[in-house]
């Protein structure tokens, strides 16, 4: 044992004797033997020693190291799971009455509606020629009066004109055959009343709705058919059904005119509207049915949002039969449930929002 470490373990013993008395006494005796046995053995074994003993420590902060790995990944997998859980889920918002009344949210019941297929068709509004009447003179003479203007509306024998007869000089009265409304006036005091029409007179309560048939849809027209009108650019709406499917083509078109009869009786339809026409070719009536205005699309996919006491769920659906109107939902809701019809696209986006502020 060299000089330096005897000292070493001396100080050691005063500074054991001085902490534990005799019973640090006996450790330091095991700590001399110990260590002299130790410095006795040839530096190989005591290297191996140090190397198992380094190993030991090595191979305990391994197993260490990879238990922590172990929990920390079994903790972040636990967590994933639970993150994949909840992702591509819709949570309900909610909305207080007030707030969806502002917005202008409508909510109604799903139920039981019938959904017409239909072709689209264009066209014009026309006068009813059925309903319509070209006055006039019953002899060629000379108009010596005239007591109607164009716009005015007669009934009929009222006299429109009268006429100086140039074979019996005669005045004659020109008088109106239907009720109506005079679209056209060609007479005037002086004129030579022949050939031509002094007035023309139609009966505007009833008009013609003439809509031109592509040839891939007349197999699937005919007389009978409901039809629903819209004038082009404007709110009005009419119903009629086709009376009659006119039987030759429009050469320049190769088109078919089918003809619909318009009530007009407050006179809003006008002859030369542009209007477009849904021809009903088959209906069917659906156990559960939305408007369409309710259907709107998450991630690609058709969804309602479902409305229960100011809650509103964003439910995923299928889509079965659709008109212009109204839409069948085959799976995902039920008959007497409240969904929103009207103002579906500002819960949508009320629905991102609060999902973008979760997010963060």
């Amino acid at each position: 044992m060299t000089t330096l470490n005897k000292k070493w373990i001396s100080l050691r013993l005063l500074l054991l004797i001085a902490l534990g008395g005799m019973a640090s006494v006996s450790a330091y005796h095991r700590a001399f033997a110990e260590s002299d046995h130790e410095e006795s053995k040839p530096a190989e074994t005591q290297a191996e020693a140090a190397h198992e003993h380094g190993a030991e420590d090595e191979g305990d902060a391994v197993k260490h190291g990879e238990k922590a790995d172990h929990k920390e990944k079994g903790e972040h997998e636990e967590k994933g799971h639970e993150d994949a859980g909840h992702e591509g889920e819709e949570e309900a918002i909610i909305i207080d009455p007030q707030s969806a009344a502002d917005m202008n949210i409508e909510i109604v019941q799903a139920q039981q509606q019938t959904v017409q297929s239909s072709i689209p068709a264009t066209g014009k509004i026309s006068l009813n020629k059925n309903a319509t009447a070209e006055v006039k003179a019953r002899f060629v003479g000379v108009v010596k009066s005239v007591s109607k203007a164009q716009g005015e509306t007669v009934k009929a024998g009222d006299t429109l004109a009268t006429v100086e007869s140039n074979d019996s000089l005669q005045v004659y009265e020109v008088t109106s055959p239907i009720s109506g409304t005079i679209l056209t006036r060609n007479a005037n005091v002086g004129v030579i009343a022949d050939e031509e029409s002094l007035f023309t007179v139609s009966d505007l309560s009833s008009l013609w709705g003439e809509f031109h048939i592509f040839p891939k849809d007349i197999a699937s027209v005919a007389a009978g058919q409901g039809v629903k009108i819209e004038a082009a650019g404007g709110d009005l709406v009419s119903e009629g059904e086709i009376v009659s499917l006119l039987p030759i083509a429009e050469s320049e078109s190769q088109t078919v005119v089918a003809r619909v009869e318009v009530a007009n009786a407050d006179n809003k339809w006008r002859p030369g509207m542009s209007v477009h026409g849904d021809i009903f070719t088959s209906q069917k009536t659906v156990d559960v049915a939305v408007k369409v205005s309710a259907i709107q699309r998450i991630e690609g996919k058709p969804v309602v949002f479902v409305e229960s006491n100011g809650k509103y769920e964003p439910r995923n659906v299928e889509l079965g039969l659709q008109d212009k109107e109204w839409v069948e939902i085959t799976s995902g809701l039920k008959a007497g449930e409240r969904y929103v019809a009207t103002g579906s696209f500002v819960v949508k986006a009320q629905a991102g929002k609060a999902g973008a502020e979760h997010a963060h």
